[in-house]
């Protein structure tokens, strides 16, 4: 299985980032949690964002086992922001897992995404318990 996690902090500018260091915060993340790799993007919702979204969603569509978690804002507003690219690249809207990372520091922000990669995890593990012939 892969989780691909991408990161916005916003352009820097929001005021809810600004405990987080975004310049250690991918390597704590692949250091600690099971994931294939981490990212940061300044606004994953603007133009050079959403093309980096869309490479990734396309280029893990057709893989059942890829799951991406973006942390950035609300998960309603990415629902809205990104509801374009999700359909265009076809990926399934069921393993785009957003996660609000905003007003925390770094140690929050790893919490918050090892809680979501963790039930990511127990839910695949349990398809595989519930599976035919298991």
């Amino acid at each position: 299985m892969n989780i691909k996690v991408l990161l916005c902090n916003c352009k820097g500018l929001c005021d809810s980032f600004k405990n987080t260091d975004m310049n250690t915060l991918p390597f704590q993340v692949e250091s600690d949690l099971d994931v294939t790799y981490t990212v940061v993007h300044p606004q994953l919702c603007g133009q050079g964002g959403n093309e980096i979204l869309t490479e990734v969603l396309r280029e893990s569509a057709a893989d059942s086992d890829t799951y991406v978690v973006v942390g950035a804002c609300a998960p309603d507003a990415q629902a809205k922001l990104f509801k374009k690219v999700l359909r265009s690249t076809g990926f399934d809207e069921k393993r785009f897992v957003p996660l609000d990372i905003r007003g925390t520091d770094n140690d929050g922000i790893l919490a918050r995404l090892k809680e979501k990669v963790e039930a990511i995890l127990k839910q695949e593990e349990s398809k595989v318990v519930g599976a035919p012939g298991s």
